[in-house]
């Protein structure tokens, strides 16, 4: 997109012989762990080259592999797709977009606006950076053998935020912690990160009224005023 490269995460699906012969091949970086799907691509998709990559995305050094920003297209396996979108997290200044199908249930999570029970860390921390489309629902029968589980493809779109204005490191603990018990208010769960604290007028205390809130109440921008209370 925009002359940026393009990274490819095919998972175990066989790719579209129609899409492949359209696309802009030396643009493209095919990464596959499979080693039977490795062998069925350089076989039928020769023109790929050494675009196909054949090595694990999770191990990736993304910096070294793409000489600038590049989007992410492909069909994230479903056992590890949360691993991938923080790696997506860390790299978040190379990749200003991703394009993915993952499992129904983990797509709407990451969607989820706040107020839901489904809505938790992984959209607290992708919607901190990204804009999240749910695009459309894939049904097990698109499948042979049909999985026992729905599929899902999403787009996450750059956002403008260059900063959270806070420790980041404390934002992503703050919010581990707290759905770390999700069924508790944050008085309960935030606890520890409490303990020990001076007191005083700028210092949070368990009687303000935010601490009354369980944390699928806050969104993004109230766990980083949250955060910027605790630091």
């Amino acid at each position: 997109m925009g002359g940026a490269e393009r990274s490819e995460e095919s998972g175990l699906a066989e790719p579209d012989a129609s899409n492949v012969s359209e696309m802009a091949v030396p643009k493209i970086k095919a990464i596959e762990i499979d080693k039977e799907s490795v062998v069925y691509l350089k076989k039928h998709f020769p023109e790929l080259g050494d675009g196909l990559i054949e090595g694990d995305f999770l191990k990736m050094d993304l910096q070294g592999l793409f000489p600038g920003q590049f989007s992410i297209i492909g069909n994230f396996p479903y056992n590890i797709s949360s691993q991938i979108f923080f790696k997506i997290i860390d790299n978040r200044d190379l990749v200003p977009e991703v394009v993915c199908m993952i499992q129904k249930e983990v797509a709407e999570r990451i969607a989820e606006k706040p107020g839901t029970k489904t809505y938790g860390i992984l959209s607290v921390f992708l919607q901190a950076w990204y804009d999240i489309e749910y695009l459309f629902t894939v049904g097990s029968g698109a499948f042979n053998p049909p999985p026992k589980v729905q599929s899902a493809v999403i787009r996450l779109t750059r956002n403008s935020r260059t900063s959270l204005g806070c420790d980041e490191k404390l934002f992503k603990t703050v919010v581990k912690t707290a759905f770390g018990q999700r069924r508790k208010t944050l008085r309960n769960s935030l606890k520890p990160l409490l303990a020990g604290r001076p007191s005083g007028p700028a210092t949070p205390t368990l009687a303000d009224s935010v601490f009354d809130l369980r944390p699928e109440r806050l969104s993004v921008e109230d766990f980083i005023d949250l955060t910027l209370r605790l630091t």
